[in-house]
């Protein structure tokens, strides 16, 4: 019962954490809202007893990506700096609430899972895991690794500043042989 409780409240977390994520002006602030869903969603992979598949969500999502992410977004220098400097109060609300509840709800399934003796599911070695990940699946991952190589090559063309158009100064214009010339 607990546990279902949790899951909907998690839920809860996470599409409020993806709508402010969307609706977000500041794209560093958004993307701290979607970390925020992704670990949420996270928890729930770990409440549906994936423990595996919930680290991977934080490590590969939460971590990797989102520094990806963090570093176009840096590169293209989208952000405000004047507006962030001193974030007022309001601005912190909303992700300290959805983080709290986030890792408050982490805390009590870790708890509720101590308290209670339940059989695990027999656990799959690593060995086995990237075997069937590579043998199975060995195409998605390269074309996971595909896109993520286009966006970073994506954001360097876009971050790269656009040069000034070059002027020759009006004394150093140089006339064409044919120019100037009636026959």
């Amino acid at each position: 019962m607990i546990e279902q409780t949790i899951f909907y409240i998690l839920a809860a977390v996470a599409l409020a954490g993806t709508l402010l994520a969307i609706t977000e002006k500041h794209p560093v602030h958004a993307i701290m809202y979607l970390v925020t869903s992704l670990f949420s969603m996270a928890v729930i992979f770990y409440l549906l007893m994936a423990p595996l598949v919930a680290v991977f969500e934080v490590i590969l999502y939460a971590g990797a990506i989102m520094v990806l992410f963090l570093f176009v977004i840096m590169m293209l220098d989208l952000g405000h700096p004047e507006k962030g400097i001193s974030p007022h109060w309001k601005e912190w609300l909303p992700a300290l609430l959805l983080s709290g509840i986030s890792i408050t709800s982490l805390a009590a399934i870790i708890v509720s899972r101590h308290a209670t003796v339940s059989v695990c599911p027999a656990a799959q070695p690593i060995r086995e895991v990237a075997r069937r990940l590579f043998q199975e699946h060995g195409m998605a991952v390269e074309l996971v690794s595909l896109q993520l190589l286009f966006a970073l090559v994506g954001a360097l063309y876009l971050g790269k500043a656009p040069s000034p158009p070059t002027t020759l100064p009006e004394k150093e214009v140089v006339k064409s042989p044919g120019e100037g010339v009636t026959l």
